[in-house]
């Protein structure tokens, strides 16, 4: 039976390889920081794509935290929440979550993509409006296709197609509105305009809902997210958001907002549902990393400084790097087979980067995404901006 559907994939499989979109893993032997060792190759490479932003990935007062919890909670819960899966220490986290967000209640997914893919079925029928970004992580668009509700699409960022989008539901006598949108576009590193959304979102009666997995801990005076940036306390109805980039960088996502919301996710969304409670290790440590946030904006101000550094320095090199609000520097290489090729070529001058290419992001858009890190030192960067220097001539992407 398997016969004809395997050569089928081999064929398929063979003519990504061909186009140049096959991706490769490479294995890392080490835990996960600013520098790291992959495997069948000796030495260190310097990691410039992770979404380590704040550098806890490693940071031993988090190790300990989980140790800590492990020994006084046990190693994993083997149930979903509501029939024997939830410890205080759950409880503890989704109220520091709500603390920081500044929201009435939280819950708890095994990760953001299960927050998102459980957010609009629940709350939102036919008779109902998802108004969402086009550049939107694809967690949204299957949290959408999952729900019944009318769909509309705007364009990236542009407040002119959204208000589009919102006279149109209105003219199709849509019951509820919600926009939904990301913090932080990952791809491009672009930050939404959430004082602009927000203004139109109250102007058509709609809700808001923001992605702040790429936002958060980044974003903001304090790196407290698109809601300290644009001061929109109060008009972002719901956050959601992961424990896996730089809340630490393990796994585990939330949904957070109004207590009336929460409590209808915690009755109808299936990933919460049928899915175990998020392990007591990352949840102890991840609720000493809050602490660690509320006790200094340290390392949030060392990232911000590496950015700027970062970025001004491949400006001036010469690269075509798309603006950035955030921790995400986008450089761009525009063709697909050339992004892997500088990848490789990175990675033989001891920096771990990774080429981004069609369907990951627009077909003519490959890119080097860079994701800076708290935890760099101001001598890794300066050698990998040497090494691109080197490597775009090399390639002839600069001069």
């Amino acid at each position: 039976m398997y016969t004809n559907f395997q050569k089928h994939l081999e064929k398929e499989l063979q003519d990504i390889k061909d186009a140049g979109l096959y991706k490769e893993e490479r294995v890392i032997v080490t835990p996960q920081s600013s520098d790291i060792e992959v495997e069948n190759r000796q030495g260190e490479v310097l990691n410039f794509c992770a979404n380590n932003y704040l550098g806890l990935a490693d940071n031993t007062r988090l190790i300990e935290a989980a140790k800590k919890a492990m020994d006084e909670r046990g190693y994993g819960m083997s149930s979903v929440r509501f029939i024997c899966g939830t410890q205080d220490l759950h409880k503890e986290l989704e109220a520091a979550i709500s603390r920081y967000f500044k929201t009435e209640d939280t819950i708890l997914y095994a990760a953001c993509f299960d927050a998102n893919g459980g957010l609009f079925e629940p709350l939102f029928t036919e008779q109902d409006a998802i108004i969402s970004d086009s550049l939107n992580h694809a967690s949204i668009i299957d949290g959408v296709r999952l729900c019944k509700a009318k769909r509309f699409r705007y364009a990236n960022a542009d407040m002119e197609d959204l208000e589009r989008c919102l006279k149109e539901a209105d003219a199709a006598g849509c019951r509820y509105k919600i926009i939904a949108t990301d913090g932080v576009f990952s791809m491009d590193g672009n930050v939404a305009p959430m004082d602009k959304i927000c203004e139109l979102a109250e102007k058509y009666d709609a809700l808001v809902m923001v992605d702040e997995s790429h936002s958060a801990g980044v974003v903001g005076e304090r790196g407290r997210g698109v809601a300290e940036k644009f001061d929109c306390y109060g008009k972002i109805d719901i956050f959601t958001g992961t424990l896996g980039k730089a809340f630490g960088g393990a796994m585990g996502g939330f949904t957070t907002g109004p207590k009336e919301i929460i409590d209808m996710l915690r009755q109808r969304s299936r990933p919460y549902l049928f899915s175990n409670s998020v392990a007591p290790s990352i949840v102890g440590s991840s609720i000493e990393m809050f602490k660690m946030l509320d006790e200094s904006d340290e390392l949030h101000d060392r990232l911000m400084e590496n950015v700027a550094y970062f970025r001004d320095k491949m400006l001036e090199a010469g690269f075509d790097i798309k603006p950035t609000q955030s921790a995400i520097c986008a450089v761009m290489l525009y063709d697909a087979k050339l992004s892997q090729d500088f990848a490789k070529e990175m990675q033989n001058e001891g920096i771990y980067v990774t080429g981004f290419y069609y369907p990951v992001v627009p077909k003519g858009q490959a890119r080097i995404r860079v994701q800076l890190s708290a935890a760099h030192t101001r001598e890794q960067l300066d050698k990998a901006i040497a090494a691109f220097v080197k490597v775009g001539k090399k390639l002839g992407v600069i001069k």
